[in-house]
């Protein structure tokens, strides 16, 4: 039974609150999960600390069993110092084309002023 720590949506229509739930991965989201761990309100302000209410030693446990945490679940785990967050891969097809052009044209200006090393073929040692 592959288990995670993922978040549970709650709260009604524009209004989101999440519970953050232990659960079996082929459960629904809002659906049946084995232990509430805490819960975040994303609609506060990040300075709150009621914005993000959660027993982190539960989660080590749980961790310790086998469970993988989301992705929004690893980020508070590694604000928390539990557990270290690898970076995502963000393309440069997400930048916008503007930028992405001045970008471009920058590097092929420094490639260009780039002084070219001199191709002398090394004499032999004897």
């Amino acid at each position: 039974m592959p288990l995670v720590i993922r978040m549970a949506r709650a709260g009604t229509k524009k209004r989101p609150f999440y519970h953050i739930v232990v659960a079996d991965s082929r459960s629904p989201r809002d659906g049946r999960f084995i232990e509430r761990l805490g819960y975040f309100n994303p609609l506060l302000p990040k300075e709150k600390t009621d914005r993000l209410k959660w027993d982190i030693e539960k989660a080590k446990a749980w961790i310790a069993k086998g469970a993988q945490p989301s992705d929004r679940v690893m980020r508070f785990l590694d604000a928390a110092g539990v557990m270290k967050r690898t970076k995502r891969n963000n393309p440069e097809k997400a930048m916008p084309r503007k930028e992405r052009k001045a970008q471009e044209e920058a590097a092929k200006a420094a490639a260009a002023a780039a002084p070219k090393p001199s191709a002398a073929p090394a004499a032999p040692a004897t």
